[in-house]
């Protein structure tokens, strides 16, 4: 199914091109990419065969890396971008809804609003998600309308000194306990993994998951980044917990406007729109239209997903049916090693 068009914040960014970016630039971050990949340690891939560690964070070589280059190289951020910025499988799709129905409120009535007939990863796409080679040339944000909705997995640190020193530019970072991030993300890519390669099993996923072998791992470094990082300039990253989402929605769905510059008016409340956006996005109402259930997500020309794998279960504590007693100590314990003194903290 085609993406929704009366929005240019949800038009697939695979379709459309860079005027800006120019091709000597392009070149020279190929050449870098080219000289930087041979020489990366390797780790055993979940859904491709390998990853590579790249700066201290494990990669898909021929998709996330070239990629992340290209951000650093060439992204120009501007003052009014939104970016949500996760772990995979921590929520991301649940808080692409809600960021982009609360920004939009005000243009889409709930009755016939984009979400819908389009998936969340079209209204709120990728950033680094859509750059192979070919396309490129291709890919230009100056068509996006202010405020630019973009979504990304790259660890802060990594980031481009452009995107993290904007004073404007803000952040929404959603976390999750990483027993559930370790379940879901091993289904996940299980259901990924090329036919030509056996499906890894949850004691092989439970290992590298605790060695930070995990696309964009390791998991501990990568919600640390955010979390010292909001601490530091909260007026730009609001931070947030997966559980905390899920107990409470409508206090978490007003804390976005505020935070984003939306926030709810006295008469909006009283009109329970608020309790509309929760509703629209919820994970009953978005796993059962037809657009989540039959379309599928183009995220480079060798991973193409359906749009149904992003819609699970969306429980907390899932983990419960799948890990062993072993497994949930030894996770706990790296988790309370890796996070102590920082404040932050994960229920059991």
């Amino acid at each position: 199914m085609a993406a929704f068009q009366p929005s240019l914040e949800c038009e697939n960014i695979s379709n459309i091109h860079s005027d800006q970016t120019d091709s000597d630039l392009i070149q020279k971050t190929d050449e870098r990419y080219r000289e930087t990949l041979p020489n990366l340690p390797k780790g055993k891939g979940w859904m491709t065969e390998h990853l590579v560690q790249y700066q201290g964070f494990w990669l898909t070589p021929n998709a996330a890396l070239k990629n992340l280059m290209w951000v650093q190289d060439h992204f120009k951020p501007r003052p009014t971008d939104i970016f949500l910025a996760s772990f995979p499988k921590s929520g991301t799709t649940w808080l692409k809804a809600l960021i982009f129905a609360t920004v939009n409120r005000t243009r889409y009535g709930f009755a016939d609003h984009p979400l819908l007939t389009t998936g969340p990863h079209d209204c709120f796409p990728f950033l680094d998600a859509h750059l192979q080679e070919k396309d490129r040339s291709r890919f230009d944000l100056d068509r996006f309308p202010s405020p630019r909705l973009l979504s990304i997995h790259i660890p802060y640190i990594l980031l481009p000194n452009s995107m993290t020193d904007h004073q404007s530019c803000r952040f929404v970072y959603i976390c999750r306990d990483p027993k559930d991030v370790l379940v879901s993300k091993w289904l996940f890519l299980n259901k990924l993994r090329p036919k030509e390669f056996p499906p890894i099993s949850l004691e092989e996923a439970f290992e590298l998951f605790c060695q930070g072998i995990s696309h964009y791992g390791p998991f501990w470094d990568h919600v640390l980044g955010y979390w010292e990082a909001s601490l530091e300039t909260p007026e730009k990253i609001l931070f947030l917990k997966y559980e905390d989402l899920k107990k409470e929605p409508l206090v978490v769905v007003k804390r976005l406007g505020d935070f984003l510059g939306y926030p709810f008016s006295l008469e909006e409340e009283s009109k329970g729109v608020v309790e509309e956006i929760v509703k629209l996005c919820s994970f009953e109402n978005l796993s059962t239209l037809e657009v989540n259930k039959v379309s599928v997500q183009k995220f480079s020309k060798d991973t193409i997903i359906d749009n149904q794998h992003f819609f699970r279960k969306g429980k907390v504590g899932d983990w419960k049916s799948y890990l062993t007693t072993e497994m949930v100590e030894r996770l706990d314990e790296i988790t309370y090693e890796k996070l102590l003194g920082s404040g932050l903290v994960f229920g059991s």
